[in-house]
């Protein structure tokens, strides 16, 4: 498994590496936001750890870019706690975020987790699920874990699939934010329920046909959100 560490402090990324690699990753290593974009586009990443604030480009900025071509699980690393904050990095396509200073074992708990769930998932549609499952314009593919919007292929982040899946595979059930982030995300996550929030509005911006007005992904007012079941065949 080779794993890409991104920050411009380089003891900290030293420090990572060695204790990485101790685990038994395969580990690259940069020290820009620009530097990550290109190392990522050239490179089968397994996941990667990108810090916030960088120089040349942001980890905002890189984190956005690479889900513009690949769905690898990135761990967001930042100095600043304030929700708004973290939100913002889930929003840019972040799956978890580490808060620095922060321990090395908590670092790789959180690795060995996303990897995890990012395997778990892959095995659990391969085995389980139909290849193909269609609502309206929206479809996805099990097997390629891709998704399409009218014919076009659509980037989603792991979690971003992850949920449509689960979605798609229950059609019409309500589900709270909790509920979702226990099924989807895992009783081990240790998010804000409004990780839910930021990951709906997302797949609604990619997947809806008007994303102000949605007609697949649907709220219940004061319950959470449930995918909107299709029609009684006539």
């Amino acid at each position: 498994m080779k794993i890409l560490v991104v920050d411009d402090e380089r003891p900290l990324v030293k420090g990572i590496k060695f204790n990485l690699e101790n685990e038994g990753y395969e580990v690259d290593c940069c020290y820009d936001g620009a530097t990550a974009v290109e190392m990522a586009r050239r490179t089968a990443y397994g996941l990667i750890i990108l810090d916030l604030m960088m120089p040349e480009k942001d980890g905002l900025q890189a984190c956005q870019e690479i889900r513009s071509f690949s769905s690898v699980p990135i761990i967001m690393l930042t100095a600043r706690s304030e929700r708004s904050d973290l939100l913002l990095g889930f929003e840019s396509g972040a799956d978890d975020y580490v808060t620095k200073p922060f321990d090395i074992l908590e670092l790789k708990a959180r690795v060995r987790a996303l990897l995890r769930r990012s395997g778990l998932s892959a095995a659990v549609v391969a085995e389980e699920a139909p290849d193909l499952l269609r609502c309206g314009h929206v479809a996805l593919s099990v097997s390629r874990r891709a998704a399409f919007k009218d014919g076009a292929e659509v980037v989603l982040t792991m979690k971003e699939f992850d949920l449509m899946l689960f979605l798609m595979q229950n059609p019409g059930k309500v589900y709270s934010r909790e509920k979702l982030l226990d099924l989807v995300w895992g009783y081990d996550y240790l998010g804000d329920s409004r990780t839910v929030d930021v990951h709906i509005r997302r797949l609604r911006e990619k997947l809806e046909l008007h994303p102000a007005r949605p007609e697949l992904l649907l709220t219940k007012w004061g319950v959470g959100y449930y995918l909107r079941p299709a029609p009684p065949s006539a």
